[in-house]
Parts: structure tokens; sequence; C-alpha cells
């Protein structure tokens, strides 16, 4: 008890022996409690927007794998709709009881153009190389190599047509190439 009053009595000194602007500042200057408590609440504060930001995040991240699941579902909605049409129109084709040689071709040519369009609208290309054209192991198939009057390594002859869709190559064009002389 004597050492806690003699260290009063000595901080008591040190203040009276303080100028008087020492003791304003001193004043002014925030406690440390203050201090601690204004660092906690900001703390606080951080804490909140972290968990509102991470919140946010994966709610953002749930939606994305949602759409990303709905895309692979209905991906082929649009060629499905535009694709019902030609199976219609073959079907209605079947239902003739007596159909012309003429009647056929009129038919299977309408429903190749509406095949054709379905294709186009949904971005599936035909890849149909022209004869002589460089071989292009991206979009064709070599099958076998001919002698030809050509130059080597270009397209002779088409055995089956090739496909992209959107720029991917769905199907390659199966050719025949002139070999080299």
């Amino acid at each position: 008890m004597q050492d806690q009053e003699k260290y009063a009595e000595q901080a008591a000194s040190l203040d009276e022996a303080a100028t008087p602007e020492a003791q304003t500042a001193s004043a002014a200057m925030p406690s440390l409690e203050e201090q601690l408590a204004s660092a906690q609440q900001l703390a606080q504060e951080f804490q909140d927007a972290f968990l509102r930001a991470k919140a946010e995040n994966e709610n953002v991240r749930r939606r994305a794998q949602e759409d990303v699941a709905r895309a692979h579902k209905f991906a082929i909605e649009s060629f499905a709709e535009a694709l019902v049409p030609v199976k219609d129109s073959l079907e209605m084709a079947l239902q003739v009881a007596t159909p012309s040689v003429e009647s056929l071709k009129e038919g299977v040519d309408m429903t190749l153009k509406q095949l054709s369009a379905a294709f186009e609208k949904n971005r599936l290309q035909e890849i149909k190389p022209e004869k002589g054209e460089k071989l292009d192991p991206m979009k064709h198939q070599a099958i076998s190599m001919v002698p030809a009057e050509q130059e080597p390594n270009t397209v002779v002859s088409v055995l089956q047509k090739g496909y992209l869709i959107a720029d991917r190559l769905l199907r390659p064009a199966l050719v025949t190439v002139a070999q080299e002389k």
C-alpha cells in the first residue's frame, strides 16, 4: 500500500510539474481504452464487410453453376425446334397414299431446304472441298491417295461432306488426294 501511495504522489507531482501545453495535449489525446474501442469497432466493420463480400461471392458462384447446368440441359433446344418441322414433313410424305415420283422428289427437296435452314440457323456448316483444293488436315481426312493430273496433296474427290458447328469441327470431310508423281 505504501508503494501505491508513493507512485500516486509521484504521478501527481509530475502532472503539476507539466506545462499547461502538455496538459492540454494529453487531455486531447484519446485514452488507450478509447483507441481500443475504436479499433475493435473498425475491426467489426471490416469483418461484416468481409462476410458480406464472401456471401455475395458464394451467391455469384452458385448462380453461375446453375446457369451452366441450365445451358447444358437446354443446349440443343433451338436445334431441336428447327428439326421438328423437318420430321413433320417426312411424316407427311409417308402418309401420302399413292405418291408420284415427282411429288416425292418435290417433297424431299422441300424437306432438304428445311433441314439446310435448320443447320444454318444453328451454325452447322458443311465442309465440301472443291477439286484441286489443298488438303487441310484440320477439316479434311484423306482416305486414300490416287494418281491424278494435279498438284500433290490436293483434293481429287469428296467421298463424304464434313461439318463444322460454330467453327468447331464436328466431322471432317472424307476425301481422296493426289499422290506425288
